[in-house]
């Protein structure tokens, strides 16, 4: 089905969107905001994750390390996922934004609360921890109302399905973030572990993970060009079973409760293989070669494998031995925030050149610094992004093994490394549509005329 257009007049038109590019794709600077935001966000928890080493090593839920926790999960993964979502909510479901100017407040608000929370945290500051809880609440509000109406849309498969489920995943898992901050002011509750564990798992699966299941869903096929069909099976389990399992073990870890959590584990486990086994399918039929962004999305599932081996592994001998299964809980963790990272990086090297060719199409630019047609490849360094799977993947290993083993140097070696990620990535997607925009011939195009993009 054709997207709909964007109604004249509409908040979420843009200026020079060129002909060819449906009207309800958004205006670039919005998920390009994100996701810049989120390369600053991973270079801070890269310096947060140094600074705490030796504090992580006697004890992962000291103040400081929630802190650096919270600088991934909230300044990196979900402002990266945020950005994505703004991106292709509108795509897939053919209805724009209501407001342009809704999705730069909610990229503003989000990085100030990204940024306040933990610094508040790990500073122990409780009116910058505070602003920042109020900052996150008014800015998930904003998310839901821009994306909403897009999300309403019916018959568009299982990837719509999962950004509902994400953006529900969302509004709890920030407003339960809120009711601890309170409690950090005013001690409304006694604040357990298991709550706060609760909370950690709402936010990496029922939101970013459930998000990640759904845009991969249809980034998989568009970059390995293999099209299963179009609701596969493994696609739909995972859609339900990732979000509900991860509802039903935080309601069993708030509750304390053997056969909820019991349960909701075993849920989620089984939505993690069905997601992987849906990657499997995809590879299998892929009709592209092998390349870097195919190694980013396995080692990112190896990755999410290996975190639920460590916390099955937590489960059986956390009573037994309480220190050492509270760090494999600590290193599961971490595993499943390399899941999503590691996929998150690797995809940014397809969805980045693909927004910034658009742009420069638009401008003009009709070639790439060797003199032929522009191409997705000629807006960044294929050696500089082989750098970073380098540094990501060797970021989460050690953060993961740093933590299982309470080894300071290794956590503050996955710090230097997911800092040189940050610099790296961000470095390399913004240089590169820059240097092409300034060395490569643009024609005197006719307003509005755009090719077809390449394949490549």
């Amino acid at each position: 089905m054709a997207p709909a257009a964007t109604a004249p007049g509409s908040g979420a038109t843009w200026a020079g969107r060129p002909r060819g590019v449906p009207a309800a794709v958004p205006a670039p600077g919005v998920p390009l905001s994100f996701l810049g935001a989120s390369a600053l966000g991973l270079v801070a928890t890269g310096v947060a994750w140094f600074v705490v080493a030796g504090q992580a090593a006697r004890d992962v839920t000291a103040d400081p390390v929630v802190a650096a926790v919270h600088f991934g999960v909230l300044a990196t993964l979900a402002m990266g996922l945020l950005g994505a979502l703004h991106q292709f909510v509108p795509v897939i479901t053919g209805r724009p934004l209501r407001s342009t100017v809704a999705g730069y407040a909610s990229c503003a608000l989000w990085i100030a609360a990204s940024w306040m929370l933990p610094l508040g945290i790990g500073l122990s500051t409780p009116v910058v921890t505070g602003l920042g809880g109020a900052a996150a609440g008014i800015a998930v509000l904003v998310v839901g109302w821009n994306l909403g109406p897009a999300l309403l849309v019916r018959g568009k498969g299982p990837a719509v399905t999962a950004m509902r489920w994400s953006l529900a995943g969302a509004l709890i898992t920030t407003y339960l973030g809120v009711a601890f901050v309170g409690d950090r002011q005013a001690s409304w509750f006694a604040l357990s572990a298991r709550a706060d564990l609760a909370m950690g798992v709402l936010g990496l699966f029922a939101w970013l993970g459930t998000a990640y299941v759904g845009v991969a869903s249809k980034l998989w096929p568009m970059f390995m060009l293999a099209h299963l069909e179009a609701r596969a099976r493994s696609v739909r389990i995972s859609v339900w079973l990732v979000p509900v399992g991860a509802v039903v073990l935080a309601a069993g870890l708030i509750s304390a409760s053997p056969v909820l959590a019991g349960g909701g584990a075993a849920v989620l486990a089984a939505g993690a293989i069905a997601h992987v086994v849906a990657l499997g399918a995809h590879v299998r039929r892929r009709r592209r070669a092998r390349d870097l962004h195919l190694v980013f999305v396995l080692t990112s599932a190896a990755s999410l494998v290996a975190g639920m081996v460590l916390a099955l592994a937590a489960a059986i001998i956390i009573a037994a031995h309480p220190r050492a299964g509270r760090d494999l809980v600590a290193a599961a963790l971490a595993l499943s925030g390399g899941w999503l990272l590691v996929a998150l990086v690797g995809h940014a090297h397809k969805v980045v050149p693909f927004i910034a060719w658009s742009v420069l199409r638009a401008r003009g630019v009709v070639t790439g610094p060797n003199g032929q047609a522009l191409g997705f490849a000629d807006l960044y360094s294929a050696r500089w992004a082989l750098v970073s799977y380098g540094s990501t993947t060797g970021a989460v290993a050690a953060l993961s093994l740093g933590l299982a083993t309470a080894v300071a140097p290794l956590t503050g070696l996955a710090g230097i490394l997911l800092a040189l990620t940050g610099v790296v990535v961000g470095a390399n997607l913004a240089l590169g549509p820059w240097r092409v925009a300034r060395r490569s011939r643009v024609a005197a195009a006719a307003p509005g005329s755009l090719d077809p993009a390449p394949t490549r």
